[in-house]
């Protein structure tokens, strides 16, 4: 076996260097400082500080993760499967161009757009009133725990569906076109035929929003100012309101675990999935 080369690791060594930079080293730092005491011990004190501060937080923030990544999926397969199989020209054409524009907007971005749009005087709610669908009394801001998932689920599909579409247009068409022969509907097709060949790559899509969404700091911070709110939140609260870096940190580490978890399912499925192969 041919050993690395000198001018090989020469190459990559500016990669390696900014990953122990900005990723190694403030990881291994966060760890430390949430394991530590003050005087130098090992310690689960703050973790046990973050549980009775903020285990309401932890478990909203689950909540919301969660139900905005099932939403998202479930969306993204709506999308996916009217541009895979959807007979009407012109909705296939607008659905095309529209769905990648959340794609480009970064989050803070977006959470302002939901502050104009969901308020109690805002956009939604205006353009209801206008058209007659309900009194300008019964007007309410969507600007909580459900601002929150409507921002989180509109910025995120369009990443999911533009790989879930991807994915599906590779299919053999001649498998849909049997399906479809033999009497099978369109929604059947995509829940039996199509799905069970994609859901490699919804999987890894729901995994990778899921994450991105549990470490969001603006959305929360600007759509729903109020409690309970998520742990981004909470941690940098901690931070600039105390100091309180090793509470913060210990947030952190529970954050690390809930991804980990979820990459960890994901891991064992596929690896699962490899091994029936």
């Amino acid at each position: 076996m041919a050993k690395p080369s000198f001018f090989g690791l020469l190459l990559i060594a500016p990669a390696l260097a900014m990953i122990g930079a900005l990723f190694l080293y403030p990881l291994g730092f966060s760890l430390a400082s949430a394991f530590t005491e003050p005087g130098g011990g090992l310690s689960l004190t703050h973790f046990q500080k973050a549980y009775e501060l903020y285990s309401t937080d932890i478990l909203f923030t689950l909540f919301i993760v969660v139900v905005s990544t099932l939403l998202t999926g479930l969306f993204a397969i709506v999308i996916s499967g009217i541009l895979t199989l959807g007979e009407t020209p012109w909705l296939v054409a607008a659905l095309r161009a529209l769905y990648r524009w959340p794609l480009f907007i970064p989050f803070i971005v977006a959470a302002q757009c939901m502050r104009t749009f969901l308020a109690k005087n805002g956009l939604m709610n205006n353009s209801f009133v206008a058209l007659g669908l309900m009194e300008p009394l019964q007007a309410t801001s969507f600007l909580d725990w459900r601002g929150i998932i409507i921002t989180f689920v509109w910025k995120q599909v369009p990443f999911v569906t533009l790989m879930l579409a991807g994915a599906m247009a590779s299919i053999d068409r001649a498998t849909i076109e049997a399906g479809r022969n033999l009497g099978a509907s369109r929604v059947r097709v995509l829940i039996e035929l199509v799905l069970p060949q994609v859901s490699q790559t919804l999987l890894v899509g729901l995994v990778l929003s899921f994450v991105t969404m549990l470490s969001v700091l603006s959305v929360p911070m600007m759509v729903a100012g109020s409690q309970p709110t998520m742990l981004t939140v909470d941690m940098a609260f901690r931070i600039n309101s105390y100091g309180d870096y090793a509470t913060a940190n210990a947030l952190g580490v529970i954050s690390y675990a809930i991804a980990g978890t979820v990459a960890w399912i994901y891991l064992r499925h596929s690896v699962k999935r490899e091994v029936q192969a």
